[in-house]
Order: C-alpha cells, then structure tokens, then sequence
C-alpha cells in the first residue's frame, strides 16, 4: 500500500486499556502504541488508588467530568494543571459534587514540564468551550497565546492533544467531542426519517456520527399528558425550560436542531411518551422503519 492509498482512506489506531485490578469499573490506564502520554480514569470509589500511583506525583493535568446538575442535555467538567497531580486533585474534587469521573494525563518519561501542562490546560478549555457540549466548571478560561511556548514545543503539544483528542471519549470523556450539526456534517445523501401524525405532529432526524439529530423546525405533542410515565419526561421538560422546545399553537416546534443519545429518547420527546425510536421513525417517503434501514444497511455491507 503507497503514501497515496494510505492519505485516500482513515487508518485505525490501537488503543491500549489496561484494568489496573482487573476490574472495569476499577483504574483504567490508556494509551496508545508509541505514545508517552497515558490518561488514568477514577470513579468516585477509586480516587485514592489514583492519588496513590506514582503518575499522580508528576507533572500534569487532570479532569473531572458527569452529568450537569443544572441542564440534562449536558456534562459539566473542570479541568486543571499541577506541578504535582496528587496535591491539587484532592482539594479541586472535594470543592465539587457533580463529578462521577476523573483523569490525570502524564507521560512515562516525566517529559512534561510546567509550561507544557499550562499550555495543555488553557488548549483544553479552550476545545471543551469551542465543541459546546458541556458546561465547564473553571472560574477562569487563560488565553493559550499566554502560555508562551517555544514553536518546537507547541508543535509536539499538537500532537499530544490530538492523542487526547482520540482516547478520551474512549474511556467516557465526551467534552472534546463537536456537537452533532446539520448544516456541516449532513450531505444528500444522508437519510432523513420522519415521524408524522394524523394530529399534525411531523417531525425529521438524521443520524449523525452516532447521535440522532432532531431538525429545527420539528413539531412535538403539546399537553398529552403522559409526561409522568415516560423516564423521557424530565428531558423534555429541561427542553421546554431551555427554550429550545417553544410553542407554536397546538404544538410544541423545535427552535434549533437537536442531538439525542438515542432514537427512542428522540421519539420520547416528539410523543411525550415512551416509545421505541426503532420503530416509531419511517425513512422519509417510505414504510420502512428505522429498525429496518439499519438491517438494511448492515447486510449491504457484509
């Protein structure tokens, strides 16, 4: 295979897991084949077995990452730097409740110095703040052109976030991660599905690299009364709240395109009620249901 073929096409990476004690919800450790850096995760649980390692003495950044107490449709994360991880991470995780995760990324061969972790620290917020996905906890966000690093320097760091970049949503860190967009990611040829109702409900979503995009625009059932019963429920209403669910008469419209884990928690929002996304949205134009283009399309490439 030529330099040609290989730029053509994505090439896979190997992404090492190492389970610390052998248990997933213990440490883990990832890094990938080549690299120096490595990035350890931590449950609540599992936090001093983390501030015990020697990785936890040296030179780094550390993150700490859950579900945002103030808004369901984000995370809520705070990033930080440290001469000495172990002496910083304690008092930064005690200051905040909302955290279910935490990371420290170092090297092996204590090359980061504190200018590198300084600039790593103000790129991060910066790329967590620019991606919109979650609401960052930091008082502060510094100016990366502040953190003065020679041209070498900033160059190797590049390639150090983009390391960072693949492997955190590996190990459950979405924050680098670009919210899913229409406009930019959807083409032609990207299928659309529809749910429409005799009541005048219609609403579209594209799958977008995982996500299931609501467009703007959509209609929602208004006052079904069915809220309580569908664990749906509080999202919807968190919606509402956030503006981007408004009323349009008889109906609830989407204000702005809208990205959901899920078919079924987009169908959930559009019904208000509990429905299976599989099978409630249609291929536009035909009977076909979700369940049956994904089948579809799995065979076609086997």
């Amino acid at each position: 295979m030529d330099a040609s073929t290989l730029s053509d096409q994505q090439i896979g990476r190997t992404i090492q897991l190492y389970l610390v004690d052998g248990n997933p919800d213990g440490l883990v450790i990832a890094s990938l084949y080549g690299w120096t850096g490595s990035i350890i995760v931590a449950r609540n649980a599992t936090l001093p077995q983390l501030l015990k390692r020697p990785e936890a003495k040296r030179t780094g950044v550390y993150l700490l990452y859950g579900p945002d107490p103030e808004d369901d449709l984000k995370g809520r994360a705070y990033i930080g730097e440290a001469d000495a991880i172990d002496e910083r991470l304690p008092r930064s995780a005690g200051e905040r409740g909302f955290w279910e995760l935490a990371a420290i990324i170092t090297t092996s061969d204590e090359s980061l110095t504190k200018a590198h972790v300084r600039y790593l620290e103000a790129e991060l917020l910066r790329l967590t703040k620019q991606a919109g996905r979650v609401t960052l906890d930091n008082s502060q966000t510094p100016d990366t052109e502040r953190r003065h690093l020679p041209e070498a320097d900033k160059a190797n760091m590049f390639g150090f976030l983009k390391n960072i970049e693949t492997i955190l949503p590996v190990v459950g860190f979405d924050l680098l991660k670009p919210r899913a967009r229409a406009k930019t990611r959807a083409s032609k040829s990207q299928p659309t599905f529809v749910i429409e109702q005799k009541s005048g409900v219609t609403a579209s979503m594209i799958e977008v690299e995982g996500e299931y995009l609501v467009k703007k625009g959509s209609l929602a059932t208004k006052d079904a009364g069915y809220a309580h019963n569908s664990s749906y429920g509080t999202l919807r209403q968190n919606l509402i709240e956030k503006g981007r669910l408004v009323v349009d008469g008889e109906f609830y419209r989407f204000a702005d395109d809208t990205s959901f884990k899920s078919p079924s928690a987009a169908a959930a929002v559009v019904l208000d009620r509990s429905s299976n996304g599989r099978y409630e949205w249609k291929l536009k134009g035909t009977k076909r249901t979700y369940d049956d283009w994904q089948k579809e399309r799995s065979e076609a490439e086997t």
